[in-house]
Order: structure tokens, then C-alpha cells, then sequence
């Protein structure tokens, strides 16, 4: 029997969605290596924090150096890479995840030998920045597998100075108290963008026990991880 991908009907969008980044993914680890540039690393980087905080557009304007309104992100988007920093070639797989309540189901998945992670609030949403003690810093506690994996806090819209509820202060004690770098930035002027994520693979090159991960492990299996199993009864629609 020829291999290929099964999925039971009905599909869910949240489903249909992982699948996309997934077989995406698979495709681009099935490539002939003579196409694929050489890296001497390769770190998996995971985007968690409430829907709306502008995660999309933050991993957008890294990427591509662009920046556009985006709908909230159904289930998971990934993007990949490249970048030397250190006198080091990386290839960056960045994970993009839902922040909704929906798609909690599926976070095992996403946290699994990720070396760092980017909390994200906006600092004009306060209720943002309370989640990510009072839900994300819990989640990574709890489905985290790097015990010296690298968090990062980030504080964006920060061009939205005017309607600022969360002080800088704020996110540096909140940073101190859970062992996270620091910053703010803005998605949309591009101000601290590179920087959150040069700061946190500096600090991820630091880390010998990650290093590791990075040359050995990661380059081996980050592309076959399987897609978790949702509930095809969980809500929400979407359009293709």
C-alpha cells in the first residue's frame, strides 16, 4: 500500500489548518538537501499569547519585512528563516500560534523541543499582559520539554503610545519575576522586531544544553512531528 496522509471526516478548520502547515512542512524537509542552504543550527522558536496581540504580524515583519492588518490565526502558521548571527548560519522554524481558548487542545504539540519561547502582549490590552501569568506562563510550565528552553518577553504596539495601559516597568518586573529577556516593540513601525529575535538566539547560542538540541536532534525530527489529534466536534469556521 502506498503511504499518504489520512484524516477523518468531518474535518475541522482547526485541523485543516495544522494539516496546511504540516504538509508544507513535510514538503520542505522531503526537498534534495543540494536545494536546502547550509545551517549550523537549527532552533524551533514558538509565538505564544492571547489572540490579537499582533504574534502574525510580528512573525510577518521578521520574515519578510512586512506588515498588514491579519485576522486572528486559526490553529497553527509556521515560517522559516534563515539568519547569521554570532558568525553562526541558523535556520529558524517559528511557530505562530492560536490564542484562543478553542485551540488550547493542540499546545503539546507546539511547545515540544522548542529551545525558545516569545511571549507577546499588547500593551494597550492589559488583560493581555495579565494572561501570561495567569495562562501562558502555566502553559509553558506545564508542555514545555527544554528544561532550559529561553523565554523572551515582548511588549508590542508600542506606537500606540497614547492608549498605553501596561507600563515598561511592568513588563521588566514581570520579566525579572519569571526569568524572561525583555522588550517592547511595534509590529507595525518595525521598531525592536529584529531585535526580539536576535536576542533571544544569542541568548539560545549561550546555552550549551540547546546547542545540542539544535545540532543533533532538532535537525532530525522537528520536521516529522505528527499533528495532534483534534475533537472534530470543537467549533469555529473558517474560509479557504
Amino acid at each position: 500500500m502506498s503511504a499518504g496522509f489520512y484524516f477523518p471526516f468531518p474535518f475541522s478548520c482547526t485541523g485543516f489548518a495544522f494539516f496546511k502547515v504540516f504538509f508544507s512542512v513535510f514538503l520542505m524537509s522531503s526537498a534534495p538537501s543540494s536545494s536546502q542552504p547550509e545551517f549550523d543550527y537549527l532552533f524551533k522558536l514558538l509565538l505564544i499569547g492571547d489572540s490579537g496581540v499582533g504574534k502574525s504580524t510580528l512573525l510577518l515583519r521578521f520574515t519578510s519585512d512586512s506588515f498588514e492588518e491579519l485576522s486572528p490565526t486559526i490553529g497553527v502558521d509556521f515560517k522559516i528563516k534563515h539568519v547569521t548571527v554570532g558568525g553562526k548560519k541558523l535556520k529558524l522554524a517559528i511557530w505562530d500560534t492560536a490564542g484562543q481558548e478553542r485551540f488550547r487542545t493542540l499546545t503539546g504539540s507546539y511547545y515540544r523541543g522548542a529551545q525558545g519561547i516569545i511571549m507577546v502582549y499588547d500593551v494597550t490590552r492589559r488583560e493581555t499582559f495579565t494572561n501570561l501569568s495567569d495562562i501562558w506562563a502555566k502553559e509553558i510550565d506545564l508542555y514545555s520539554t527544554n528544561q532550559d528552553c529561553i523565554k523572551m518577553l515582548v511588549g508590542n504596539k508600542v506606537d500606540k503610545e497614547s492608549e498605553r495601559v501596561v507600563s515598561k516597568k511592568e513588563g521588566i518586573d514581570f520579566a525579572r519575576e519569571y526569568g524572561c529577556l525583555f522588550l517592547e516593540c511595534s509590529a507595525k513601525t518595525r521598531v525592536n522586531v529584529e531585535q526580539c529575535f536576535d536576542e533571544l538566539v544569542l541568548k539560545i547560542l549561550d546555552t550549551p544544553s540547546l546547542l545540542a538540541d539544535g545540532s543533533t536532534g532538532l535537525k532530525k525530527n522537528i520536521f516529522k512531528e505528527k499533528p495532534p489529534q483534534e475533537n472534530a466536534s470543537a467549533g469555529g469556521c473558517c474560509s479557504y
